[in-house]
């Protein structure tokens, strides 16, 4: 037998698959797959084989963040850090970096979160403590830019400034922009913004992926835009793309991936096409969710809605007629209404063409009319949804949800009625770490044991195998590569991590604890401290 490139991991508690408790071992891997499960001492016809002996260490198959925006969170990592408890705290980092920066440089930051704060910032906020630079602030959830006036001027956005399509620009009663900008609004100053040289995102994500590998993350799916497709593929060309990434394409490249021929699936190992990305509405944080009834305590608003039934067919059959699935955003209920009906519709059109029924994704899915819940299911759409987002949300979710969040961030729901469930963070919305993600998944409560013991809406926690299942298994499924991904059993690759405790049998309040001693993406140790 030719062996070829070839690792044997003995003495360890290893298991093949998240859904069952049984472990061996061992492994066999063979040219960066496993190639047999062993049990006891490695057989003596496998004699000359390098050995890791694991020291009784637990192995899992590597995770796999299923929604997570790599370039922005590359680059995230040199901002300044927004999140913070006070409207104050986030000026003081600002006034700091301000000290630092060159006259009449952008200073960048990301992670603000008005909620917090009782109130939004404002330009007059950022002019006091950074005179003389233009500053840009995007909210924690990606969907609210807070510019100081400078940064406004830079854009050529005044008072006579119209509201873009799909977007809002928070205005004083004079009319002027008080630097609050809504979703599409955004733009604006974000195409004003100096843009990052693509040297700069290779390297800031060659830096991102030893964090995510320290973290247990050997894949991603990257629903960030074309650089971030270009500094992929400069990396994998340089030999240094070390995770397993499935890259979204925005909706408004459709055309040019169409006209190339590019389909889903398309690749290489490293690096493949996935879904064709759209927007549905925007956020909870701001308030620009669609839905059915207006916010509590806002009888007015009902958030943005982008796409309709109609909007989601037609998308639907573009891309399907180039060979691509879709990827479609949508928090609030009438978004996701709206985004099965267009589904629906799509499926009908699909079987009635001959088509093959794509691997059709909703993202996030946060809240859901309880007649729409047992759809994702019976339209074999895949719910890729982010568990740490309910325990950072909830606060807002009962403000502005009331009674509607019986039905929300509703995982076991989605699992009872049969859906395929693929988990990520929305880095950096969120931590990509998946052992908090795991953590929100299983107690529904924050690391500080918020709101309670039984935790929020405890009627939608997961157990551990569940909730694995998501960063595993159900994310390979997501990305059409489950035959290959989520297991350690032979024909699969050899992406696997190394933990210093069992995630399995430890109290649940313990799996943000849990350290990752080595990751293994295609049976070479990326990351290895035992």
């Amino acid at each position: 037998m030719n062996l070829g490139a070839s690792l044997i991991l003995t003495n360890g508690k290893i298991y093949p698959r998240v859904t069952e408790l049984r472990t061996c071992s061992g492994l066999l891997l063979l040219d960066g797959r496993v190639a047999d499960i062993l049990d006891g001492p490695a057989h003596t016809s496998l004699a000359g084989i390098p050995t890791v002996d694991l020291g009784g260490r637990v192995v899992l198959p590597g995770l796999t963040d299923a929604h997570l925006h790599l370039e922005k969170y590359a680059l995230q990592l040199s901002l300044v850090d927004c999140e913070t408890a006070t409207l104050d705290e986030c000026l003081e980092r600002v006034q700091a970096r301000a000290t630092r920066v060159p006259p009449g440089e952008w200073i960048l930051g990301h992670g603000w979160n008005q909620t917090r704060w009782e109130r939004f910032g404002r330009a007059a906020d950022l002019d006091a403590v950074a005179p003389g630079h233009p500053v840009y602030l995007t909210a924690k959830s990606l969907h609210a830019g807070w510019a100081n006036s400078e940064a406004l001027r830079r854009a050529g956005l005044a008072t006579e400034t119209p509201d873009p399509e799909g977007g809002r620009v928070q205005r004083a009663e004079d009319g002027a922009p008080t630097g609050i900008l809504f979703e599409g609004a955004m733009s604006i100053v974000a195409n004003a913004l100096p843009e990052p040289l693509l040297t700069d995102t290779v390297e800031a994500m060659a830096t991102a992926q030893e964090r995510l590998w320290a973290m247990g993350i050997t894949g991603v799916h990257d629903f960030d835009g074309r650089r971030s497709f270009q500094a992929e593929q400069v990396l994998l060309e340089q030999g240094r793309l070390g995770l397993r990434v499935l890259k979204s394409i925005p909706y408004e490249l459709l055309g040019e991936a169409a006209a190339l021929g590019l389909r889903s699936g398309f690749g290489a190992e490293r690096l493949r096409l996935g879904h064709v990305k759209l927007f549905a509405d925007g956020a909870l944080g701001p308030r620009t969710a669609a839905m059915l009834a207006p916010y509590d305590g806002e009888p007015g608003n009902t958030g943005l809605l982008f796409l309709d039934r109609e909007a989601v067919l037609e998308a639907g059959i573009r891309a399907a007629e180039a060979g691509l699935a879709l990827a479609i955003h949508a928090i609030g209920d009438r978004a996701n209404h709206e985004v099965l009906d267009g589904l629906a519709a799509l499926r009908a059109y699909e079987t009635s063409h001959g088509w093959p029924a794509r691997r059709h994704r909703i993202e996030h899915l946060q809240l859901v009319h309880p007649d729409d819940l047992p759809r994702p299911a019976q339209l074999g759409v895949t719910a890729s949804m982010q568990p740490i987002h309910a325990t950072s949300d909830m606060l807002m979710a009962d403000r502005y949800w009331g009674r509607r969040t019986e039905f929300s961030y509703a995982w076991r729901s989605q699992i009872r009625s049969g859906a395929h469930l693929a988990f990520g963070s929305d880095a950096p919305v969120e931590s990509p770490d998946p052992f908090l993600g795991l953590h929100a998944a299983v107690t529904r409560r924050r690391t500080d044991g918020t709101p309670s013991p039984q935790g929020w809406v405890p009627q939608e926690r997961l157990d551990i195998q569940q909730a694995l299942m998501g960063f595993t298994e159900g994310a390979a499924f997501a990305a059409g590569a489950e035959l290959e991904q989520g297991r350690l059993q032979p024909g699969y690759r050899a992406d696997l991590i190394v933990v210093d405790r069992d995630p399995m049998a430890c109290p649940p309040d313990d799996l943000p604890q849990v350290r990752v001693l080595g990751t293994m993406v295609g049976g070479r140790w990326v990351r290895r401290e035992f």
